[in-house]
């Protein structure tokens, strides 16, 4: 069983208007605090938000499971449940915590429902606009905004040198760079906007035409991969050119998306050869 799609999206409304919205820009000393890593920033409202999803996800699946950035923080064994049978909710509660800390409005919460370690759903949501995109496998990528209700594509494909995208800083100034100086045909534009599930909407709808990351963590990417493949783009774990799986866990791989097969293959001998420009100088 799928869940309803404006269930879903109602809950994640509802949370982020209770403890989201309200502490944007509000943000106290002891809101803040930090996890492994100083910039590695967790607050009050990641916090408070997943807590109260994995509450309406519960009730509203009964006996699912949910895997949750900052629970599975506490307990990095709940991404067993990815293996298992029973559905599975991937949650982001705050994605783009150092942005929101920043009061920088370029934040989402993210959704995945999992069957079996696959994505068959997914849900992201602005905050800040009230924009969501999502998709249910086989049924296409959509965007609600107020009463407006859309179908999404990605970008047509068009000349590698005139697409936009997202990649690692260090590797996107490298691309960027051999664009410049002839030494291949590459994206002339390719920036970070500091949240993942914001950079898949954009894909989603085509405002951009590629993004490439490295360290894949589910509750990052499960719904973002599905919502792209069914507005018809195409993405592949660059290592092992495989489909990208939430079950697989926390990776240490990149996955490249791109409107097609055809602008996959290109972008990855451009981002190759950047890496090995890269490896050259260090």
């Amino acid at each position: 069983m799928i869940p309803n799609t404006e269930t879903v999206i109602r809950a994640m409304r509802d949370v982020a208007a209770a403890e989201i919205m309200p502490r944007f820009g509000r943000l106290q000393s002891g809101d803040i605090s930090a996890k492994k890593k100083p910039t590695d920033l967790v607050t009050t409202a990641d916090i408070e938000a997943e807590r109260r999803l994995v509450t309406a996800f519960t009730a509203l699946v009964p006996n699912s499971v949910v895997v949750g950035e900052e629970g599975s923080e506490a307990d990095p064994a709940l991404l067993l449940a990815l293996k298992g049978d029973k559905p599975v909710w991937l949650v982001d509660p705050v994605d783009g915590t150092n942005n929101y800390v920043n009061g920088k409005p370029c934040f989402a919460v993210i959704v995945g429902y999992c069957l079996y370690g696959e994505t068959v759903a997914g849900w992201i949501l602005d905050p800040v606009t009230d924009i969501a995109v999502w998709a249910v496998r086989g049924e296409g990528a959509w965007l609600a905004r107020g009463n407006e209700h859309r179908r999404l594509y990605v970008s047509e494909r068009r000349d590698i040198r005139d697409m936009t995208g997202i990649a690692g800083l260090r590797l996107a100034k490298r691309v960027m760079a051999r664009s410049e100086q002839g030494l291949a045909a590459a994206p002339r534009k390719v920036a970070r906007s500091g949240s993942t599930g914001r950079d898949y909407m954009e894909l989603a709808q085509g405002t951009i035409d590629f993004a490439q990351w490295t360290r894949l963590k589910p509750w990052d990417h499960a719904a973002g991969v599905l919502i792209h493949g069914e507005a018809g783009g195409f993405s592949r774990i660059t290592q092992m050119r495989a489909p990208y799986r939430p079950a697989d866990g926390i990776i240490p791989h990149t996955v490249l998306l791109a409107p097609d097969e055809t602008g996959w293959k290109a972008l990855h001998t451009v981002f190759e050869a950047a890496a090995a420009d890269l490896q050259s100088i260090m």
